[in-house]
Parts: structure tokens; C-alpha cells; sequence
């Protein structure tokens, strides 16, 4: 019951009742290297108005469900892949299949 409530007020648990997780990014030797340093291979951008915004993502189902939502909503959405390669929502269904 402590960890519970530790959980649901915001405070960490403590170390025993921790999930590891595994860094998805290595360098060239094999070594895992920090998330934040990796090049992501999709990004998208939405624009509407004034507003930009920009996510980057490793899945390339993830992009694409993300990006149908955004244009759902009216905003013109491209995602890009590690290849430089655009996409528009028309597109969207050929990058799943690729």
C-alpha cells in the first residue's frame, strides 16, 4: 500500500520498485548512448495559422497515427523520413506499407 500511495501523490518509488528500461539508441561500437543524442528516424511538422509544431519519432506507426490525428483537426501535416523523403496525408497509407 506505501508504494501505491508514493505513486499516486508524485513521489519516486523507491529504487527496488523501479522498471528498467533500455536505451533504444548505441553508437557505431555497440554502446547504448543517451535518447536525447539520437537521431530519430520520422519527424513530423503541422502547421495551421501562426502555430508550428514538430514531433520525431523511431516508429513509423506511431508518426503516421499521430500526423492522421493532427490533420484530422485541419492542420497541414508532412512527416519526413531518415532519407529526407516527404510525405503528405494522401501518402500517409504508403509509408505504413513500406
Amino acid at each position: 500500500m506505501p508504494a501505491r500511495k508514493a505513486a499516486a501523490d508524485g513521489t519516486k518509488l523507491p529504487r527496488s520498485r523501479r522498471i528498467a528500461a533500455k536505451a533504444r539508441c548505441h553508437d557505431e561500437k555497440g554502446r547504448r548512448g543517451n535518447a536525447r543524442g539520437c537521431a530519430l528516424a520520422y519527424k513530423m511538422v503541422a502547421e495551421r495559422d501562426n502555430e508550428k509544431y514538430s514531433f520525431a519519432r523511431e516508429s513509423r506507426l506511431l508518426i503516421v497515427a499521430k500526423a492522421k490525428v493532427w490533420a484530422s483537426e485541419g492542420w497541414r501535416v508532412v512527416i519526413t523520413d531518415q532519407d529526407g523523403k516527404a510525405y503528405a496525408p494522401p501518402e500517409f497509407d504508403r509509408l505504413l506499407a513500406a
